[in-house]
């Protein structure tokens, strides 16, 4: 189920979703975490977020890809995205792999640093290079331009 994923994309915290929806939150965290929900917990979600049910009941958040949200990036986000992930349709994925190897990679040099200085620099050098990658995750998810690798089996549509 793609909930999280949807939430995230529109910006919304649980508590936001289940003050829209009228749910507990605590239903919004056990659907989120893969446990099964009612008919009329799927049908108040879809309502909340404007989707149809069946796009809550799917495996994988897909964006359409002719969507008007790439298009609709600021050029210097377009850049910036391009530039970073050396491609024109970059995946949500590929961040979070680059931003968790930048933590650790940066965290190591940093304890190495206790010995050798120029360890410290690289550390820190490698922990700003996370913390980039954090805020490239952070715009991806405000204007929605994440593609997945897979194929897309049918496209998200709002209604």
């Amino acid at each position: 189920m793609i909930l999280k994923e949807l939430r995230i994309s529109l910006h919304l915290s649980q508590e936001q979703l289940a003050q829209m929806s009228g749910l507990n939150v605590r239903t919004i965290q056990r659907i989120e975490s893969g446990k099964n929900a009612s008919l009329e917990s799927l049908k108040c979600l879809a309502a909340a977020l404007e989707v149809d049910v069946s796009t809550l009941n799917q495996e994988k958040f897909i964006m359409d890809k002719q969507s008007d949200n790439w298009k609709a990036l600021p050029f210097i986000l377009k850049c910036w995205f391009v530039f970073n992930f050396l491609q024109t349709r970059p995946s949500r994925q590929s961040a979070t792999r680059i931003e968790v190897a930048g933590h650790i990679s940066g965290f190591i040099f940093c304890c190495l640093g206790l010995a050798n200085e120029a360890a410290l620099v690289g550390g820190l050098f490698m922990l700003s290079t996370a913390y980039l990658f954090h805020c490239l995750k952070y715009q991806g998810d405000k204007y929605g331009i994440w593609y997945e690798n897979e194929p897309a089996n049918g496209s998200l549509q709002r209604k």
